[in-house]
């Protein structure tokens, strides 16, 4: 749905009125579908009183989600360049079948879990 359609439909439903939750960002972020940041500028549209403080606690809570995301993927790509003939099932992977399906040495059968678990 667009922000167009959004604002018509929690218009007609009078939904900020109605919502009877505790969160009301949280709330609408759930009922349309959107992120927080988004859902404060609809909702400061429709009329509802956000506070800048929230605002700025939701978008150093969004930059820090995104800085956590990419040091987890770079965090993986290391892991996955450190141990380049493994993966979460085997320890070293001999080969391949024909049908594509890897061989090897298992994690369990080392007794051992993958190291970046």
């Amino acid at each position: 749905m667009t922000r167009a359609g959004r604002l018509a439909s929690a218009t007609a439903t009078q939904w900020v009125r109605n919502y009877t939750g505790k969160n009301l960002v949280c709330g609408y972020c759930k009922w349309f579908a959107v992120d927080p940041l988004c859902a404060v500028i609809e909702l400061r549209a429709l009329g509802a009183p956000i506070s800048a403080e929230r605002e700025e606690q939701l978008r150093r809570s969004a930059e820090r989600k995104s800085k956590d995301r990419a040091a987890r993927k770079r965090q993986r790509a290391e892991d996955r360049d450190e141990y380049p003939d493994s993966d979460g099932t085997f320890a070293y992977i001999a080969g391949y079948t024909p049908a594509g399906f890897p061989y090897g040495v298992t994690w369990e059968e080392l007794g051992q879990e993958p190291p970046w678990l």
